[in-house]
């Protein structure tokens, strides 16, 4: 219910905001477009700053924060969703090893 509340709040401030500007609502799709890439970013300034803050550099705060897959979503040919680089001992979904055998497979 929280996640609700703060939904229609940000909703609201953005619609006062909209008119202060005197950009109509629903806003022309470059202005929405926009306005969803900024919020996209500006979802990532609180990750960014506490890596930078603890002394990292902008770009390594950037790349741990993992904002380009948060903003861009995983592009095609990107991994195909898994990470290049999963946790030692941990099975990815390419992985023989983690692949569930069907009984009636015998191919495998």
């Amino acid at each position: 219910m929280k996640l609700y509340l703060l939904s229609i709040g940000a909703g609201v401030l953005v619609g006062i905001l909209y008119s202060l500007l005197q950009v109509r609502s629903p806003a022309p799709p470059l202005v929405a477009l926009l306005g969803l890439l900024g919020m996209l970013c500006g979802e990532q300034v609180i990750p960014v700053a506490k890596h930078v803050l603890g002394g990292t550099s902008l770009a390594s705060a950037w790349h741990k924060s993992d904002c380009s897959n948060h903003i861009l979503g995983v592009l095609p040919g990107r991994n195909n969703g898994v990470p290049s680089n999963p946790a030692p001992g941990c099975l990815t979904s390419t992985d023989p090893a983690a692949r569930q055998l069907d009984p009636e497979d015998h191919h495998s």
